[in-house]
């Protein structure tokens, strides 16, 4: 009774445990998830105040292009009066806004393609072709404009857009693939992907395997796991239009989720594994209680056996009937094996090579005369056909049980039949009865320890006898056919070794 209060006890300590690191773990992880999503959320924003930045940098842009546009048509407007002005105008402004300008690159060449004058243009690379470098010049960066045609001196001007306006447009394709960088590599760890306005490109992505969504279908199922989770968010980018940043829960929160099970499964394994041991333990000093026990016994049977043995010799010199005192003798030498099979409980056995089916022989017969008139003992035994290393106290103790429990099953009448014989290199031995039998749920438990179906007994014969075939001996016995109220068939199994 206290012995299940105890466990009753510990297994709602146990569960008091459980519950309150499970609680607070649970209230913790909310609170974790929460600033997550809170990060997230700024995240979120931060995207959507950056892209209306860039959009509002693009139009600064473009009207700071336009007027480095103008510049470079007036400069184009101011070479041409100056061409094609009459002897004797003003031309003082207009010279002023050629000398004045510092933004512009222009090219004068005459007409063999030598270069007269340059002006906003970087000078040649150390050790290359002047010549050919301000050509390339020409026709790559001012092959956009008309050329101003001077046919009087034969002089050419070429001209493009401003130097301004040339790092306005790089500033802004960085400033776009800036944003995209810093969209996609986000300090809150959101696994994102930036995709074009039909949703079937991807520009750019972090925190997602892109390879795996190279088929379209993949890609659209994808998208629209992500899209359930959260809306996609659109963005305008010069030059690039509308785009949609897809994105998911972040890599802490996804992984929150699955914190309480993984630390659920890790709490039982704990609990699994202290059970275990303690298990173990219990075992443990249970088995060297009953060996001490065993051991006990076998000492004090010494005694009374010895006592035994000089009356039967007192008997015999008296003249007393011999029958009698050879079955009496006959007992001597039983209570004599098992004291020896006690004080062998908990050491190592003595196998000697033993003809199994001699030791069965000998065990019923001697059980014959000492199990109830009404049960029928038979024997089937094949031929024999070597040996096998036994110890013959502990194999005749197991067979012995098996009959004992065999009749107790049969409430004293009916019959009992014992089978042993060679099946190539195994011996088989099978007692079979035809008592009241077992259900399934029983025949899986009755090699257990302190299981018993009896009102009396202890429930450990047949643990024993498990333990003496299978430790010992190496063999196997299992409960080889049962059914209530037909009868049960016990099956030992012993290989012979090589």
């Amino acid at each position: 009774m206290h012995d299940t209060f105890s466990k009753r006890l510990l297994f709602l300590a146990a569960a008091a445990i459980v519950v309150v690191t499970l609680g607070y773990t649970q209230h913790l992880a909310s609170i974790i998830r929460d600033e997550e999503q809170r990060k997230v959320q700024l995240w979120v924003e931060a995207v959507k105040q950056r892209a209306e930045l860039v959009t509002y940098t693009q139009s600064l842009f473009e009207e700071l292009g336009a007027e480095e546009k103008k510049k470079a048509d007036h400069l184009a407007a101011a070479y041409r009066l100056i061409q094609e002005s009459p002897v004797g105008m003003d031309l003082t402004f207009s010279t002023d806004f050629l000398v004045g300008n510092k933004t512009v690159p222009v090219l004068i060449l005459n007409d063999n393609g030598e270069v007269l004058y340059h002006v906003n243009v970087p000078p040649p690379p150390l050790g290359s072709d002047r010549e050919a470098y301000f050509d390339s010049v020409r026709v790559h960066q001012m092959g956009t404009n008309p050329p101003i045609r001077f046919e009087e001196v034969g002089q050419t001007i070429y001209y493009s857009e401003s130097v301004r306006l040339r790092e306005l447009r790089e500033a802004m394709s960085e400033l776009i693939e800036s944003f995209i960088s810093e969209t996609v590599i986000n300090s809150a760890s959101v696994p994102v992907m930036l995709l074009d306005s039909t949703a079937t490109r991807i520009v750019k992505s972090q925190g997602i395997d892109v390879s795996a969504l190279s088929d379209p279908e993949v890609l659209q199922e994808q998208l629209g796991a992500m899209a359930s989770d959260n809306a996609p968010i659109p963005v305008y980018l010069p030059g690039e239009g509308w785009n949609l940043v897809f994105y998911e829960e972040s890599l802490v929160l996804t992984q929150l989720k699955f914190f309480p099970a993984v630390q659920l499964l890790l709490i039982a394994a704990f609990l699994l594994v202290a059970y275990l041991v303690f298990s173990a333990s219990r075992r443990a000093e249970q088995n060297r209680v009953w060996v001490g026990m065993a051991k006990e016994t076998a000492h004090q049977l010494g005694t009374p056996l010895s006592s035994l043995m000089a009356w039967s010799s007192l008997l015999f010199a008296r003249g007393v009937d011999p029958e009698a005192l050879s079955e009496m003798d006959k007992d001597i030498a039983r209570l004599q094996v098992v004291a020896e099979r006690f004080s062998k409980i908990g050491s190592e056995a003595d196998l000697t090579p033993t003809d199994p089916l001699q030791v069965v022989e000998e065990t019923v017969n001697y059980m014959r005369p000492r199990i109830s008139k009404n049960v029928k003992l038979s024997l089937e035994s094949g031929e024999p056909q070597g040996e096998l290393p036994l110890s013959r106290p502990l194999f005749s103790w197991v067979l012995e049980n098996l009959l004992r429990n065999a009749v107790d099953a049969m409430e004293g009448e009916g019959t009992l039949s014992v089978r042993a014989a060679w099946e190539g290199d195994e011996v088989h031995v099978e007692v079979e009865d035809n008592g009241k039998g077992m259900t399934k749920s029983v025949a899986r438990r009755v090699f257990e320890p302190g299981f018993t179906t009896k009102s009396r007994g202890w429930g450990l014969g047949l643990s024993l006898s498990k333990r003496i075939v299978e430790d010992t001996h190496g063999g196997q016995v299992f409960v080889d056919w049962t059914e209530p109220g037909q009868g049960t068939r016990f099956k030992l199994v012993f290989r012979a070794q090589a």
